[in-house]
């Protein structure tokens, strides 16, 4: 009996010695604002620079016109000798012509008009 009265002393006055709950963490948004500012931070860095270098690469293939100096992405340097759909002509040598895509045009290298 004696034992069973210190057993229910102690469990009446455990909850007067514990300490507080701890404080909630952040919640709603704040939790997940890292998140919100990291993806923030990767558009503005990465993602609008790279839209905007392939909407000036959109437009200087369509802007390509015969007789402009070419460089492909396999290295190849050439003169646009036609143009057609989605398909580019090139003249690499005297009577050496290639066909390539026009997303395979990397750069002009002197264009029609300028020279």
């Amino acid at each position: 009996m004696k034992f069973y009265l210190t057993i229910l002393a102690l469990a009446a006055t455990t909850p007067l010695f514990a300490q507080e709950a701890a404080p909630q963490g952040p919640s709603g948004i704040m939790s997940f604002l890292p998140f919100i500012l990291m993806f923030v931070v990767m558009y503005l860095f990465f993602i609008m620079p790279k839209q905007k270098e392939m909407k000036k690469m959109d437009a200087m293939r369509k802007a390509l016109k015969k007789g402009d100096k070419v460089l492909t992405t396999a290295g190849i340097i050439g003169l646009v000798s036609n143009i057609e759909e989605g398909v580019v002509t090139i003249k690499t040598g005297d009577a050496t012509k290639i066909d390539f895509e026009k997303a395979a045009i990397l750069r002009v290298l002197e264009s029609k008009s300028e020279s």
